[in-house]
């Protein structure tokens, strides 16, 4: 290429600017001097590109002796977007909420009987980070064991006003919130209205108050 075929300063900011805007990656000014004719010098195009995109949305800026397009550092409240990950409860952890709002106040030892199946306290932290059980004092009965109940944040979440509002067996089934395992049957075997004892208040009073150095003997 002779001297005549050199393209002029501008059209060289304009092929160093594609080949920023195209790559994913910074790009190296080894790397942009290899896609140019020989002998251009790149450190000056790219400071005269850079004072060029100053004060703009999109600036150039150089991390060592990579180059790349970046939004301006004063624009990111206008650029961040909040997105809620939504994540779905394991079978474990629905059939654990369903009993625990059909019994309440129900201990663990009680789940497990119903399920049939031991309960993992991962299936219960899931449950309490989500916000929609809460412990209920201990059982008056030998080992003292915890009890859990359902809370306002798991009735709003559903569209509930209390827990008498809960659905009754055949709605389980339909929402399929049922298996055909009998034992499973049991936690909806009240239908709402049926026996208030069975689906008292959230806000009705533990058998004793939790204990603040409660261990794991739920």
């Amino acid at each position: 290429m002779t001297d005549t075929d050199v393209p002029d300063a501008f059209q060289l900011l304009r092929m160093i600017e594609a080949i920023l805007f195209a790559s994913a990656e910074p790009v190296t000014e080894a790397a942009l001097a290899a896609r140019l004719p020989d002998g251009v010098k790149v450190r000056p195009l790219l400071e005269t590109l850079a004072a060029q995109y100053d004060r703009r949305g999109v600036q150039l800026t150089r991390a060592g002796n990579t180059w790349a397009f970046r939004t301006a550092p004063d624009l990111a409240d206008v650029l961040t977007v909040e997105t809620v990950e939504q994540r779905r409860l394991s079978r474990a952890a629905v059939e654990t909420l369903a009993i625990i709002a059909y019994h309440q106040p129900v201990t663990r030892a009680e789940i497990e009987e119903i399920r049939g199946v031991a309960v993992s306290k991962g299936t219960l932290d899931v449950l309490l980070d989500a916000g929609w059980i809460r412990p209920r004092g201990r059982r008056q009965t030998p080992g003292r064991p915890l009890q859990w109940g359902s809370t306002d944040a798991f009735l709003d979440h559903f569209g509930l006003e209390t827990v008498k509002d809960l659905p009754g067996l055949d709605e389980l089934r339909a929402a399929g919130l049922l298996d055909a395992r009998p034992a499973l049957a049991a936690y909806g075997a009240r239908a709402p209205g049926d026996d208030d004892q069975a689906l008292p208040d959230d806000d009705a009073a533990p058998d004793e108050p939790l204990d603040p150095d409660d261990g794991e003997g739920a």
